[in-house]
């Protein structure tokens, strides 16, 4: 896979993100290490996780995910090299027992947490899970300016902030020479448009903030499998399916497989490759429990669209 830099940060980087949500969930450690295995063996380099994945997991408290990447890069140090990967972690999630939010303190406590799951001497990426109201823009960013001068993060991103609060974060590093947030995790996908390009898509694409948008294949609906509602019993995500099965969903499947016959490919390959093509996105985030999806996501980023494709898509998805 050919990289792309992320943002204003020297992180070059595949043009899709393995998602880690589902390391310690719904794939085990034998399973998450062949599929870590196959997407670095494709050439992607990009994975992204949180120190509360995955809590909401029967007999789960948060940390599995990484601490199944940490095994993982261990088990690998060698012959794949750490300096290879880009390993994106995140934190201010409620973790329990008041472990949550954006605060000095929650972050020393939160970085060193991750970086003992991980195995690992630094985190490229240490993004901000959500926005923390109750905590001072600068007391965040001076945090993270420590742990960057530590040698512990490489470059810091925000994840589920507003226009209004991505912008009022980047002024401050401005106004007070701060570590500036390089990337932003936004909810982005052809069904979820309006939310990401109002207002934040102009705000990142003015400071080159790179996008790693997630739910990139809205909860797996833009893979075609759900289509009416009694398809909403396969899989763990199936009972989310009711908001998107409505006349804008179908018409968006219905475009997807129009594509999808043009280039012998299949709907969720072409909802990844409209991603990747977006002007403005460096690598939207998708996961993978399968050998066969993970062969899916590996293909998305060979699939190019040419502007009908592109053209066809936009118009059934459009918002305004």
């Amino acid at each position: 896979m050919q990289t792309r830099r992320l943002g204003n940060s020297g992180l070059a980087v595949s043009p899709l993100c393995f998602g880690g949500n589902v390391f310690g969930w719904t794939a085990d450690l034998a399973q998450s290490f062949k599929l870590l295995d196959a997407f670095a063996e494709a050439g992607g380099n990009f994975i992204d996780t949180a120190d509360v994945y995955s809590r909401w997991a029967p007999g789960n408290q948060g940390g599995e995910s990484e601490t199944i990447i940490g095994r993982w890069l261990r088990r690998n140090a060698r012959t794949r090299g750490r300096d290879r990967l880009i390993i994106a972690t995140k934190v201010g999630m409620d973790m329990g027992a008041g472990r949550k939010g954006l605060s000095a303190a929650r972050i020393r406590r939160a970085v060193e947490d991750s970086l003992r799951r991980l195995r690992t001497d630094y985190i490229d990426l240490y993004q901000s899970h959500a926005d923390d109201p109750d905590t001072p823009m600068e007391e965040t960013l001076s945090a993270y300016g420590a742990l960057i001068a530590q040698g512990k993060v490489r470059y810091i991103g925000a994840s589920n902030f507003s226009a209004a609060r991505l912008r009022e974060a980047l002024a401050a590093s401005r106004a007070h020479g701060l570590p500036a947030y390089v990337s932003l995790q936004p909810e982005y996908n052809l069904y979820r448009r309006e939310g990401y390009e109002r207002e934040l898509e102009p705000l990142c694409r003015d400071w080159n903030i790179g996008v790693i948008g997630y739910y990139a294949l809205a909860s797996g609906f833009l893979t075609g499998k759900y289509r009416a509602a009694a398809d909403s019993a396969k899989g763990a995500r199936g009972a989310r399916m009711a908001a998107y099965l409505n006349e804008r969903g179908l018409g968006i499947l219905a475009a997807l497989d129009a594509v999808a016959a043009r280039h012998r490919a299949n709907p969720a390959r072409v909802a990844l490759a409209w991603l990747i093509a977006r002007p403005g996105v460096t690598a939207p985030i998708a996961s993978a429990t399968s050998l066969d999806q993970l062969h899916d996501l590996v293909e998305a980023t060979r699939l190019r669209l040419d502007a009908e494709d592109i053209a066809r898509l936009d118009r059934a998805s459009a918002w305004r």
